[in-house]
């Protein structure tokens, strides 16, 4: 049997997002008592919870993900358990470097700092990140997804200036080509599968001209990409023991 673990935050009314960003509101917007149908209004950025990062994120010329190969969305996952790190520190190479003959074009990254534990607290904004030059290694292996169970490869409350400018590991990845997802969770159960695949399904949004918002599609299989940021349900699957772990909805009563 196939199992599968969904490795997405559940998107909840006042839940934490990147500090700045829009609050989430959810409303009832149509009833089934009184229209027949129920409908359910979401006001959100599209950072919020389990979300894709594209090359637009951080560079004015760069993709957005609707732009973007199919093939970054889905994959092989190698998951690089860096747990137990202390507030805030550096992620350097020599912590991945025992995963590096694991990693090829194709490969989706998971780094697992264990972070996701502290989601919805004030801590999880002191969660460690990947140095630049970290991010540049993994990025001369061909990888070009990566995946974290944390809010930013970068610092999100930076102490001192960086050297390497703004958000350098975004810089990086997304420089090369690749994208980023942000906020997983679960990870410790994808590591237990054997030879895991990583599939992002992010929410389709439309362009409204050539600003910031994120364009999408659609792709009716078990994979779906979108977004210049996209907030998505990110999962593992193989086949493995039996069972599997169910999908999250927003927390909502009326959830349609």
């Amino acid at each position: 049997a196939m199992r599968i673990v969904d490795l997405s935050v559940p998107v909840r009314a006042g839940m934490q997002v990147y500090p700045g960003d829009p609050a989430v509101e959810l409303e009832q917007a149509v009833r089934l008592e009184v229209d027949g149908v129920n409908v359910l209004a979401i006001h959100a950025g599209s950072h919020t919870g389990t979300h894709v990062d594209a090359p637009f994120h951080v560079l004015a010329d760069g993709a957005r993900l609707d732009e973007l190969d199919l093939g970054l969305f889905h994959g092989p996952a190698v998951v690089a358990d860096v747990r137990g790190l202390p507030p805030r520190a550096a992620i350097g190479w020599p912590a991945l470097e025992p995963y590096a003959r694991r990693l090829r074009p194709g490969v989706v990254l998971v780094v697992h700092t264990g972070w996701s534990a502290h989601f919805g607290t004030p801590e999880y904004l002191a969660h460690p990140w990947l140095t630049a030059d970290a991010a540049r290694r993994i990025v001369a292996t061909g990888v070009r997804t990566v995946a974290l169970d944390a809010l930013s490869p970068d610092p999100t409350e930076p102490t001192t200036s960086d050297a390497e400018g703004p958000f350098p590991a975004h810089q990086v990845l997304l420089g090369a080509g690749g994208v980023i997802v942000e906020n997983l969770t679960d990870v410790a159960a994808m590591a237990e599968l054997f030879r895991p695949r990583a599939e992002l399904l992010p929410a389709r949004a439309g362009r409204r001209g050539r600003g910031a918002g994120p364009g999408g599609r659609d792709v009716r299989r078990s994979l779906t990409p979108s977004a210049a940021s996209r907030v998505c349900r990110t999962r593992a699957l193989r086949l493995a023991r039996p069972g599997a772990v169910g999908q999250r909805r927003a927390d909502h009563p009326e959830h349609a």
